[in-house]
């Protein structure tokens, strides 16, 4: 709802995988962005991650659709007959051998591992989340996504697809359509 829960990446100095400054964190935490910004600039305002706006872009609006966005490390969001769901940050969870999403699948794995070794270890967190949300579709976002490969991509099944990056732009204007729908 525009107050900030958590934002990982913004409360470093030096950017992601870095030391946690407490001074930024203290000024992050509980931020309401919303009202912030919509006072600042007198007119109204939506604050979405990342995920969510490219989620904007590309659901149906039928079933259960989950969105994930693979770059710097694993983005998600969640739409349930086309609504938002807030909250979710799989991100951050652990996944395997005491790593969190973000390192396991994220960008400096996937330069470290290669693009056919990542593709498996994406499938392999798609199979695992597979019985965690039962969806109707998954839709596979972010600048990494288009480097999965097609044969582990096959395996996935055809409930996932991989979606432009430039949904993220479409998704700008259209979330404000998907705010509008989504109960008080």
């Amino acid at each position: 709802h525009g107050v900030v829960v958590a934002t990982p990446h913004y409360v470093t100095r030096a950017g992601p995988r870095t030391k946690v400054d407490p001074d930024l964190l203290a000024e992050w935490s509980g931020w309401d962005v919303r009202s912030a910004l919509a006072d600042a600039f007198g007119v109204p305002a939506l604050v979405l991650n990342d995920a969510e706006v490219h989620g904007a872009g590309v659901v149906a609006g039928t079933g259960l659709e989950l969105v994930l966005t693979l770059g710097t490390g694993l983005g998600s969001a969640l739409f349930d007959g086309g609504v938002l769901a807030p909250h979710l940050e799989l991100s951050h969870a652990p996944v395997r051998w005491g790593m969190t999403y973000d390192t396991y699948i994220g960008e400096p794995e996937r330069r470290r591992l290669g693009d056919a070794f990542w593709s498996r270890r994406v499938r392999g967190v798609v199979e695992g989340l597979r019985p965690v949300f039962r969806w109707d579709r998954l839709y596979l976002g972010g600048g990494n996504s288009r480097l999965v490969r097609p044969d582990q991509l096959v395996r996935m099944g055809d409930d996932v697809v991989v979606v432009p990056n430039t949904a993220g732009i479409v998704g700008g204007v259209r979330a404000w359509d998907l705010a509008a729908a989504r109960p008080a």
